[in-house]
């Protein structure tokens, strides 16, 4: 089944705790977390702090690391025991050491790449990364429409681990809803980050179910 991972930025920020157990309840897989910090991207969001007090709300986090320099942050995240944290290809300064420390953190290794990254770009990195991170908007800010072109890139990459021999989850993330939910998925994605789709939904739990069985 696909594992789909609600936004946390997409929830009402006056009640952070409630809204993680409403994804929980409703049978969500992971709580994608965002990091953003004003530099890599032009908006400011979630630090270590507000991630491991998530933690404790009921679904695993999937820690997606906006930001420039990401290796000086990955210990105090990794202290919330999350599913996965991600760097982005164009952050780090040394993407093949980061994605090792989060690995010997205890903690899956994502690799994200932005909407105008190629695929190509992330073949170096082959069997380091635990999981692709694929951007199907530009990131910084939820709510935006899906970027139709970015349904190639996932079958991009999800024929090139096939071909390799990699064994890697995808993650699309940005503007997924029930229709977009198919055309990633039936790229190759196998985890659907939906944000703004999911939190306001009438019945959230449906579209879960609708995500998880494409």
């Amino acid at each position: 089944m696909i594992k789909v991972a609600p936004s946390l930025l997409a929830a009402n920020a006056m009640c952070f705790g409630d809204e993680i157990r409403r994804m929980a309840d409703v049978g969500a897989d992971l709580l994608h977390f965002d990091v953003m910090d004003g530099v890599f991207v032009p908006n400011i969001s979630f630090g270590p702090g507000v991630a491991q007090a998530a933690a404790g709300c009921g679904l695993p986090l999937d820690v997606h690391l906006m930001i420039v320099e990401p290796h000086k942050y990955l210990e105090a995240f990794a202290k919330a025991h999350p599913a996965y944290i991600s760097i982005h290809l164009e952050a780090s300064t040394d993407v093949a050491r980061d994605l090792k420390r989060i690995r010997e953190l205890g903690v899956g290794a994502g690799l994200a790449i932005s909407p105008d990254t190629p695929v190509e770009a992330v073949r170096l990195y082959l069997g380091q990364f635990d999981m692709l991170l694929v951007m199907s908007v530009y990131p910084g800010f939820g709510g935006q429409k899906y970027i139709d072109r970015c349904t190639d890139k996932v079958a991009e990459a999800a024929a090139m681990l096939r071909e390799a021999g990699v064994e890697a989850e995808i993650e699309v993330d940005g503007g997924i809803n029930a229709e977009t939910g198919v055309c990633a998925a039936n790229a190759g994605a196998t985890i659907l980050v939906a944000g703004s789709a999911l939190y306001k939904a009438q019945d959230p739990g449906a579209l879960c179910r609708q995500l998880q069985n494409l």
